[in-house]
């Protein structure tokens, strides 16, 4: 496959949710904060509106960021009009610095943008034109890496399950959130096109509802046996013995094992640990950060109290004045992780050293 060409409908399945524009530099997404009673999607060119789909979480889950990121920066550099390699590349670190500010958690969003920053500066002694078609490709190769890594992904997590097992998802970590299967929700997906019947329990995940608006989207119109619960339930259908398992993704994976998903994934974990139930994260390797120590090193976004308050309501359900903590993220202590499933394998503890191969 040409590293130049762009993704076609084969690759990218029947609704993707990211792709790069032809004949204009764009990036066109799937506006997730519509889901699932809108289908629109976003044509964006503009550093702003760039910056704004990130942040607002129209386009999200960490893999799906950091494709969006690649595609970004390349639409970005092309709409210079600078003709010198060291102007442009003063451009291009404006913002690529710019889209890196809009969520602070996803170390794949800085990975990728590393990976084009890298690039830019190997080829610098060529024309702007020709670097200009470089990044393109490269957006491109990290499109499709991600596809090969979700479908490993999803073939390793086959040998984690059982026909007609129950697993409990929490957030979303689907095809909306990587490329074609996903990662948490990858096995699920590929286990129903193989007649593996699997019933999943969808916590909804507030205050945002990825897993009521997203997850159930998607697995009920995959075919998948699906059931919405509310995240404070995740205690009574475990202790009732409907879950063997629970499947999340993840956004940052520190060097000893800790992961940082969506907040609520921790109390998930020590519920599964309580009821004995496995817990595995599911994520490309790319998500790992060896510069991270531990899990207290990860940094985690705040975000608006309206989104506690006011989203999702016809009127606000709390006073004015009442103060809202809203972290995005929490900490899963890897004591608490059965495995860790990424594209070259299944990780167990030790984490320190199982993972050092995937990335030493």
């Amino acid at each position: 496959m040409d590293k130049y060409s762009p993704l076609g409908p084969d690759e990218l399945g029947p609704s993707p949710n990211i792709r790069l524009e032809e004949g204009s530099p764009a990036v066109t997404i799937l506006d997730q904060t519509l889901l699932p009673n809108r289908t629109e999607h976003l044509t964006l060119s503009g550093a702003r509106e760039l910056h704004e789909a990130i942040y607002s979480l129209r386009v999200r889950g960490a893999p799906a960021i950091g494709i969006f990121a690649a595609y970004a920066i390349y639409v970005l550099s092309a709409r210079s009009a600078e003709t010198e390699f060291e102007p442009f590349y003063a451009e291009f670190l404006e913002n690529k610095a710019y889209l890196d500010s809009s969520r602070p958690t996803a170390v794949n969003l800085k990975k990728q943008l590393d990976r084009m920053d890298a690039l830019a500066l190997k080829l610098r002694a060529l024309p702007i034109p020709e670097i200009l078609r470089e990044l393109r490709g490269e957006a491109f190769a990290i499109h499709r890496e991600d596809i090969a890594m979700c479908k490993a992904i999803s073939e390793f997590g086959l040998e984690l399950i059982r026909d007609g097992d129950g697993i409990l998802t929490h957030c979303n970590a689907g095809p909306l959130a990587t490329s074609r299967y996903g990662t948490g929700l990858g096995t699920i997906l590929l286990a129903q096109e193989r007649g593996i019947k699997l019933r999943a329990y969808c916590d909804e995940t507030r205050p945002l509802l990825q897993g009521a608006r997203l997850t159930t989207y998607e697995l009920y119109n995959a075919g998948v046996d699906t059931t919405l619960i509310c995240d404070n339930m995740a205690s009574i259908v475990m202790r009732e013995g409907r879950i063997n398992a629970v499947f999340v993704g993840c956004d940052r994976v520190a060097r000893n094992g800790d992961t940082a998903n969506k907040i609520g994934t921790s109390g998930a974990a020590i519920l599964a640990k309580h009821y004995g139930v496995p817990f595995y994260v599911f994520c490309p390797s790319s998500t790992i950060d060896p510069d991270c120590a531990t899990g207290a090193e990860i940094k985690i976004e705040l975000r608006e109290p309206s989104e506690i308050k006011e989203k999702f309501f016809a009127e606000p359900v709390a006073l004015e004045g009442v103060k809202c903590y809203n972290p995005a993220f929490d900490v899963t202590d890897n004591e608490l992780i059965t495995a860790i499933v990424t594209e070259r394998g299944v990780c167990r503890a030790p984490y320190t050293e199982s993972l050092r191969a995937l990335y030493e």
